[in-house]
């Protein structure tokens, strides 16, 4: 076997993975580079890059058939589902071609294509002829769906997202089970392309949804589009032909069973972590077989090996895994002086519509003991001035504060342009501003920003512990 000696090996060429590398190289350029795939990123092939493309054809789509409401009568909507699919590709091979492009930035000898595992600690296996003895380690493997028994004798009739947008045209009916993030955008999507949905969850939750009173208003609108059932009771998922049969018990007609073209499995992902044979790595696992990982610098324990990505599944979202490879790439390139990184306030969003977005510290996490320590203010987006305009006012607000301070600790939202809403939002919170201080921030009118305004007032006269109600009108405007 070929034997080869290296300052840093990085497995997994992903979004982490090549943040990791270009931070290690700054260090060293005896570094290695290991895929045991096809280069791309999860995000770019299978990821957020082609979901966003297929919930951008529905929301238009979605506008064409509701635009009535304006006095605007489009007719006769056709919703050509290979064409839809056909952009999807198109556009997602373009986002994975920047990606192989940078790759051709990293020198040939840089790069390994191979399967990796451990022999002993500090030394891998790539393939069945090349031995690597590396001083540092970095583990950015990614992850993959996670599909359990009961699904695994549907054969083609099952999707995962990985899957999904390769079909040669839209389906007519899809069965998606899970009720997260990716199960709910997929099935709105798929929805508003007319495709008969339903959503099947499990235990309630709904996105990820923190507050109950948010997660309420949230189901009663999704199921005003099509059926949503967050804790299903689903007795048989069976292979009928060229159709998948789903008994189950129905919110109001009791126990169905009814056949769909696809079930699409979105209940989660598990690391990649399985070949890498991490019994020979030395490393401490938990019980699901994950190395402990230090948060603020990546290392597994006190070994030289680093842990980034969906891999650790401490924070499974681009941004995240971006910096996470960041900070592990650049320690083990200085190892053993290590830096210890202050890391993002934690931030998400659901592209469904409206959007959820929840940021920083939520109260509806928080202990029952430690409640009183923390004040709440809220909006409803039901009349606001500019969401009313647009006809995109439906939706709740959440911000808090801690009582001591009043320093602004975080948010959750269900309502028009969380997307941006939630980014001023994490920022406030990574910088520590008070509720006053946001509110000393201007204001446009008429902008949906002004119902974070609104919520912030709120929060700030129960800091203040205030029953004085404060007529937003006289400071801009009607609507805010």
């Amino acid at each position: 076997m070929e034997k080869r000696q290296v300052d840093v090996a990085i497995i997994g060429a992903g979004t982490a993975g090549l943040t990791a590398y270009n931070a290690a190289s700054k260090h060293t350029d005896n570094l290695v580079l290991i895929e045991r795939g096809s280069y791309g990123t999860t995000c770019a092939r299978v990821g957020c890059m082609p979901s966003k493309l297929l919930i951008a054809a529905a929301e238009r789509a979605h506008d064409a058939a509701k635009s009535g409401l304006f006095g605007i009568q489009v007719n006769n909507i056709v919703i050509n589902g290979e064409q839809v699919l056909q952009r999807v590709r198109k556009e997602r091979d373009g986002f994975v071609q920047s990606v192989l492009s940078s790759m051709d930035d990293i020198p040939s000898a840089h790069k390994l294509q191979g399967s990796a595992r451990f022999l002993a600690p500090g030394l891998l296996a790539v393939g069945e002829t090349l031995q690597i003895a590396a001083k540092r380690i970095v583990i950015a493997t990614g992850s993959s769906p996670t599909i359990p028994d009961m699904f695994k004798g549907l054969g083609e009739r099952l999707l995962v997202n990985d899957s999904l947008f390769e079909l040669p045209t839209l389906p007519q009916s899809v069965a998606v089970f899970g009720a997260g993030v990716v199960g709910l955008e997929l099935g709105q999507a798929l929805s508003r392309l007319g495709v008969h949905v339903r959503i099947f969850g499990r235990g309630g939750s709904l996105a990820g949804i923190a507050d109950q009173e948010i997660a309420d208003y949230a189901k009663q609108c999704f199921n005003n589009e099509f059926y949503l059932d967050t804790d299903a009771e689903v007795s048989d998922i069976s292979r009928v032909a060229n159709s998948v049969s789903i008994s189950f018990i129905h919110r109001d007609k009791g126990a169905v069973t009814e056949l769909f073209d696809y079930a699409l499995l979105a209940t989660g992902r598990s690391p990649n972590l399985s070949s890498l044979a991490l019994h020979n790595s030395g490393l401490t696992l938990n019980d699901k077989g994950v190395p402990l990982t230090e948060t603020s610098t990546l290392q597994c324990g006190n070994n030289p090996v680093f842990l980034v990505g969906d891999a650790n599944q401490q924070a499974p979202v681009l941004h995240e895994a971006a910096n996470e490879g960041r900070i592990a790439g650049d320690n083990a390139g200085r190892y053993p002086n290590l830096n210890a990184a202050e890391r993002y306030v934690p931030f998400s969003i659901v592209f469904s519509s409206p959007q959820i977005a929840s940021v920083g510290t939520l109260v509806g996490r928080i202990a029952a003991a430690e409640l009183k320590k923390y004040a709440e203010g809220s909006s409803c987006f039901e009349n606001q001035g500019r969401s009313k305009v647009i006809a995109k006012n439906q939706g709740l607000l959440k911000v808090y504060a801690r009582r001591d301070n009043g320093v602004f600790i975080g948010a959750e939202i269900f309502g028009p342009a969380a997307e941006h809403i939630s980014h001023l939002l994490a920022w406030a919170v990574q910088q520590r501003m008070t509720v006053s201080s946001m509110l000393t921030m201007p204001f446009y009118h008429p902008v949906i920003e002004e119902g974070v305004r609104t919520a912030l007032s709120n929060l700030h006269r129960n800091l203040q512990q205030s029953s004085a109600n404060v007529n937003n009108c006289l400071e801009c405007g009607p609507g805010t």
